[in-house]
This record gives C-alpha cells, structure tokens and sequence, in this order.
C-alpha cells in the first residue's frame, strides 16, 4: 500500500473515519485480563482483530504499552490483572550505569511476543492499515532513569541523559524496523513526557531523535505517526511539526479547538476526547455531546481527525466506546 498516497487521501476526504487509540478495551470483549493479554501473541492478535469487526476505524494499531521497551533494557515492571504494566524503580542511577548500559536484542522481554502479536493481526485484518505502537525516545529513557529525575537531568547531567538517549534510540530504530520488516504500515511513536518539557528542552533533548527515529523509518509504504498528550505541546509546534513525522497525535491537555489555528494546514492532526473523562467514566449521552463539540470546533480544519486523547484504558465502558464512533457518523450524516 502506498501510505502517503493514503494519508493524502484522509486528509482530502470531506468525511474521515475516526482514529481512537483503542486496543486495550479488546479484553473486555475476549473475557481475559490484561495480564493475559500481555504475556501470549495469539491474544494480541485476536483482540486486534475483535476490535477491527466491532469498529469502523480508519486503522487498527496495536498495544500502547509504555513498559514494554524499558523492560526489554532490564528495568522492573510491575504487572497486575487488569492494567496495563508500569515501570518500577531505577535501572540508571548514574553515569557509570549508563555507559554500561547495553541496547538489547529483539528476543529481549517480551518483545518478541508483540512482534509475533503483530505477525499474526496482519494476516487477520486486510480491511485497513495496521500500526504498532511503540514508546518515544525521551519518554524511554525517562522510565530508565526514572521520570522526575528525568527532568532533572535535562539541566542537571544533561551527558548522562544524552548516553541514555543514544541507546534509547539505537533500539527504538532496530524495534520498529522489524515491524516494518513483517509488514506492519507504520507506527504510533508515543513521546508523552516531553511533553512536560520546556520548549527549548524538547528541541533538544526530544525532537532531534524523533527526527532520527523518522528517517530511518519513513517510506512509501510505512508512516511515522506522532503522538503527545503533553499540556505544554501548543509551545512547542515549530518543533514538534518540525520532527519529520507524517502525522501527529494529541492529547485532552489541550484545548484542541485553539490548537488547530496555530498547527501547520498540511500535516494532520488527531484528538482529542478525554479517555478517562469520557470513554471510561462518562456515558453515552456526555460522549455524544464531547465528540459533537470537538468536531464542530475542529473539523472546519482539512487536516483535522476526530481521535481518543491518549491510548483508551482497559475498562473503558464499551457503551461509550460505541457513542463515540455513532457521534461522529451522526456529524458527517447531518
């Protein structure tokens, strides 16, 4: 598939599927655990493939699952039955540690199992594009180095957190090269903690290895999509619009509506409905009123997607998860 091609032809569609993040809520429907759903690649699969007949996205993707390349470093995760897994502790406490910090193979953690997890959903969905979903490079070495001292290290051992990066980016380029390699037609690079950053420290410490990151990935059949729920990424569009990805992913930190003024009209923008807000605890009715809202808002924008703010949660109610995909159908009916 000639994905630029694609994206050209969402952006010049007058009515656009829309592009939740949504992968998780699958074990709701597959009667599993999160836990279940994590550690085997045939359920990976299968609940790809159980949310593609439930929803007529534009594209399916797979787990947001910000654990799993810190792990695959050496970092203690923790993992329960019914959230997705989180990083725990410290696996780089200091210079030493991160020159000796070694960029892992492929058959690391559970890597291998999201990989064969993406294998087997490309042979299940053939109706539209499939993405992996991987971390970003500062938001991996965050969790290396531990997120608060993270932002310390910006101004603090600024070398120290280059070393890290370096690594970070060296296995996010190998991570999803072997996506591409099984035929994946992209990925959604989640970079959330630079979103916390100063402008001028994502410009450094962020932007440059996405930009990396994007050009040894970026082809005629495979996309580099950007995601940040970040609340200070209206500071930081020059840099951010300028990372050479192909399009860009946004979270309910901002005011999307305002947003849109200032974004660059040819690159596409997704967001932005609140996942815990709305698609987790709200209802039906308050869905259709946020999802109506935020169109009318946005969708005088051609480059403009109706998407989640950020990866849906697990128990996110289903009922919800229907309003939203009815509410915009509804939009594009009136």
């Amino acid at each position: 598939m000639n994905m630029h091609k694609w994206l050209d032809d969402v952006k010049a569609s007058p009515v656009k599927k829309p592009f939740p993040i949504l992968t998780f809520p699958c074990v709701q429907l597959m009667d599993i655990t999160v836990k279940e759903l994590i550690s085997d690649s045939d359920n990976q699969a299968k609940g790809m493939k159980a949310i593609a007949d439930r929803v007529d996205s534009l594209a399916a993707v797979s787990y947001m699952d910000l654990s799993l390349e810190a792990e695959a470093f050496g970092a203690e995760i923790k993992v329960t039955e019914d959230e997705v897994p989180t990083v725990i502790g410290t696996l780089v406490p200091d210079e030493e540690a991160a020159e000796a910090l070694q960029v892992p193979g492929l058959e690391a953690g559970r890597i291998s199992i999201y990989l064969e997890g993406m294998k087997k959903a490309l042979e299940l969905i053939d109706d539209r594009p499939v993405f992996a979903g991987i971390i970003g490079p500062f938001s991996l070495a965050g969790r290396l180095v531990d997120v608060n001292k993270a932002m310390l290290y910006c101004k603090k051992k600024p070398e120290l957190l280059h070393t890290v990066l370096r690594k970070a980016t060296d296995f996010l380029i190998k991570y999803a090269k072997a996506y591409k390699e099984l035929g994946a037609h992209g990925i959604v690079m989640a970079e959330p903690l630079s979103g916390l950053l100063s402008p001028r420290l994502e410009a450094k410490f962020s932007a440059p290895y996405v930009k990396e990151i994007a050009e040894a990935l970026k082809s005629e059949d495979f996309l580099v999509m950007y995601h940040n729920c970040g609340n200070y990424t209206p500071k930081m569009i020059e840099s951010i619009a300028g990372n050479g990805c192909d399009a860009y992913h946004f979270g309910n930190a901002i005011d999307m509506a305002a947003f849109m003024e200032e974004w660059p009209s040819d690159l596409l923008a997704m967001g932005n409905i609140d996942p815990a807000e709305q698609f987790t605890n709200g209802t039906p009715e308050s869905m259709r009123e946020a999802t109506l809202k935020l169109m009318e808002q946005c969708c005088e924008y051609e480059n403009f997607l109706i998407s989640s703010g950020c990866d849906i949660p697990p128990g996110a109610k289903w009922e919800n998860i229907d309003a939203f995909f009815a509410a915009v159908e509804e939009f594009y009916n009136k």
